[in-house]
């Protein structure tokens, strides 16, 4: 086997943001700008999409997990950026703004499972970054929510399509319109979350989680992730999808190996095959 095959390819340098691996198959993201309360930075979206670049070309990846360092997770989009040019036009932003979009919603992109890890405060923009991974787990205390017309902005990076897909349209319709935060429980109540965990354990148990979405086999993750990212259009397409998605996994040597673990009592050893 090559060593392509079994080591992630060299990081790039990164400003503003840690890319870090604490297990076989997981990859870390840490947004590092705790001075500013990690805004989204010129650099560090820059950053980003490097290290997206890099993560979706790397076979040995099996789950995503992003998260803020110090006491934010992010407070979105730098305030300082989008005030910066009072007098351009509106196509002059709009050439600015979706890029921005894009690049942070890279995310998206990756066929592996992704995980936002909301240690602190996720506002705005941070929020729809969050939003736009797999799952969210929350560490209690940490404060959500999407006020952009409190600043008098209407909501951007797709805000009004992903938080609607994970709340429904009338805690959307709270959220967007008073503009106001929730705690991690109310985040949860409303499924903006899956967990909350304890604030002192929180990154240590949501990299727990990801140890055991990274054994899962990675074809089958992989199919599924697509199968619920991508809402089928009736319970017949679901049909249609399922009767060709799941024969593929039915062919891998790795559901062999799960069925052999099972009958063992042991844990299975995926490779992907």
């Amino acid at each position: 086997m090559s060593a392509s095959a079994t080591n992630p390819p060299p990081p790039p340098e990164l400003s503003h943001l840690r890319l870090e691996r604490p297990a076989a198959g997981v990859a870390l993201l840490v947004l590092d700008q705790p001075d500013k309360r990690n805004a989204m930075s010129e650099e560090m979206t820059a950053s980003w999409v490097a290290a997206i670049d890099h993560l979706a070309a790397d076979p040995t990846l099996r789950v995503l997990v992003v998260t803020g360092e110090g006491r934010a997770f992010t407070s979105g989009g730098d305030l300082s950026w989008l005030a910066s040019e009072p007098d351009a036009s509106v196509d002059e932003l709009r050439a600015r703004m979706l890029p921005f979009y894009r690049a942070w919603l890279s995310v998206r992109r990756l066929e592996v499972p992704t995980i936002a890890a909301v240690n602190g405060p996720a506002i705005g923009a941070g929020l729809c970054l969050a939003l736009a991974c797999d799952i969210r787990y929350a560490a209690r205390g940490a404060r959500m929510g999407v006020p952009f017309t409190s600043l008098g902005i209407h909501p951007g990076m797709a805000g009004t399509y992903l938080l609607p897909e994970v709340v429904g349209p009338a805690a959307s319709r709270d959220l967007f319109l008073t503009g106001r935060l929730v705690d991690a429980d109310e985040a949860l109540a409303l499924g903006l979350v899956s967990r909350v965990l304890e604030p002192e354990d929180f990154l240590a148990g949501v990299l727990h989680t990801a140890t055991q979405v990274a054994a899962t086999a990675p074809i089958a993750s992989r199919l599924t992730k697509v199968a619920l990212q991508r809402p089928h259009a009736s319970l017949e397409a679901a049909l249609e999808w399922e009767a060709l998605a799941q024969p593929v996994t039915l062919a891998t040597a790795d559901l062999q190996e799960g069925i052999a673990a099972a009958q063992q009592k042991r844990s299975p050893l995926f490779t992907g095959r």
